[in-house]
């Protein structure tokens, strides 16, 4: 935890230099700086000094909407968030004076400045989100919103942004009769930072195990018990190479059970989204869905989301980790080879199960019953959506062999003896 809240610290000073130089652009701060920003042009007060004003603000507003039970049961956050709050407007106004010496001339340089100082603000916001330690107050307070009248966070939070900056407007417009502090910066700081802290996220995840103080960190999932007592089959597999049919052999082969369609109950009532939704999101984020996470939900772990997918994967996460420590059996997709990787090599048997166009297309046709005409299209469709979604989830590449202890062709090999061969190295897993 002491190196968890050093490492929130430093992403916390990083992300107020990041303010600092999106601000000394001229061009219009991000959108939930643009109030304490167009205030301190008009008013004695610094804009570090008016961003812990309204961040206090937003704790009050928190309170005002949360039930007594929730402020009880989410107090520590809610306390937490009051030295953030000063300490990221000292911050500010600290790296304010030290960039004092920093002064773009021409338009090139305000918009050079503008990418950097968007870049170093993703990077600490990234940094803020791997320590998952504390948020910041407007954060959270789209969350407790989100929370509050179930809606989608990504929602909550472009009305919450857009209403920001309408009141920026509307304060310069009062005070000096003219739109100050608001401009073309601002758009592209809502455009640029959500897609800037993705990648950030993902190049820092190698980090992870150092801060959580363990070799090998499950960072997104929760578990339910870190004792595994049986090895467990996972199948991760393209859409068409026939899968599923190939977990469900292997299950009757070695008399133990299969999880596939069960999840989606199981993952419904842990999560307590009807069987529809998650069937319907289970394994798929489409790229609109993909926009939003990567826009406007960049600034939360994942754990702490309030977005139907990230709470679906958490949900289905804790469901394969009960199930691992409870009995052998096999997996069928719904990232099971991320969610149990960090149990012992002997506990797990991981397996990428792949074809060929041709095999997948006859597969398709035959066993799925789907028309030929769009037979093709569907698999590219199902694959890239499942692409999308590994990869989002588990920041890992899809189909990687390094992540996995076999891959199986089925368009080379039979379902049969791909049930052979995995068979067999279950029975070298339990010597």
């Amino acid at each position: 935890m002491v190196k968890r809240y050093l490492y929130f610290l430093i992403s916390l000073f990083i992300s107020s230099v990041g303010v600092a130089l999106v601000t000394k652009t001229v061009l219009g701060t991000s959108p939930i700086s643009s109030v304490p920003y167009v205030l301190s042009l008009f008013t004695p007060l610094s804009i570090g000094g008016w961003t812990a004003v309204f961040n206090m603000l937003y704790i009050i507003l928190e309170v005002a909407l949360m039930s007594r039970s929730q402020i009880r049961e989410k107090r520590m956050d809610l306390i937490m968030q009051i030295p953030v709050s000063v300490l990221f407007g000292v911050f500010i106004d600290v790296s304010l004076r030290m960039l004092f010496w920093w002064a773009p001339g021409h338009y090139l340089s305000h918009v050079a400045t503008l990418v950097v100082g968007c870049g170093i603000l993703a990077f600490g916001i990234a940094m803020s989100v791997q320590a998952n330690v504390a948020m910041l107050s407007g954060d959270y307070l789209i969350r407790v919103i989100s929370s509050r009248f179930k809606k989608e966070f990504g929602r909550v939070k472009i009305c919450f942004d857009v209403s920001l900056v309408a009141a920026a407007c509307l304060i310069s417009l009062a005070f000096s009769s003219t739109v100050s502090g608001v401009r073309e910066g601002t758009v592209a700081a809502a455009l640029m930072v959500g897609p800037m802290v993705f990648l950030f996220g993902r190049l820092l995840r190698p980090l992870t195990p150092w801060l959580e103080g363990r070799d090998k960190a499950l960072s997104v999932v929760e578990a339910a018990d870190r004792e595994v007592h049986a090895p467990v089959i996972t199948i991760t597999r393209e859409y068409g190479s026939g899968g599923r049919e190939l977990g469900h052999r292997l299950a009757e082969k070695l008399g133990i059970k299969c999880y596939d369609s069960e999840l989606i109950a199981l993952a419904a009532s842990e999560s307590g989204f009807s069987e529809v939704f998650v069937e319907t999101k289970e394994q798929s984020l489409s790229p609109e869905e993909l926009a939003v996470q990567i826009f406007q939900n960049y600034d939360v772990a994942i754990e702490h989301s309030e977005a139907g997918a990230d709470r679906l994967f958490l949900a289905q996460s804790r469901v394969i980790r009960r199930i691992a420590a409870t009995e052998p059996c096999v997996i069928v997709g719904r990232c099971a080879d991320y969610v149990l990787a960090d149990l012992p090599q002997d506990s797990v048997v991981s397996i990428f199960c792949y074809t060929d166009p041709e095999h997948a297309l006859e597969r398709a046709v035959g066993s799925y019953g789907l028309d030929r005409d769009g037979a093709e299209q569907t698999i590219r469709e199902r694959n890239e959506s499942r692409v999308r979604h590994y990869q989002h989830f588990t920041g890992r590449r899809w189909g990687d062999p390094h992540n996995y202890q076999l891959m199986v062709n089925t368009g080379s090999v039979s379902v049969a003896t791909a049930v052979d061969l995995i068979a067999a190295l279950y029975a070298e897993k339990q010597t």
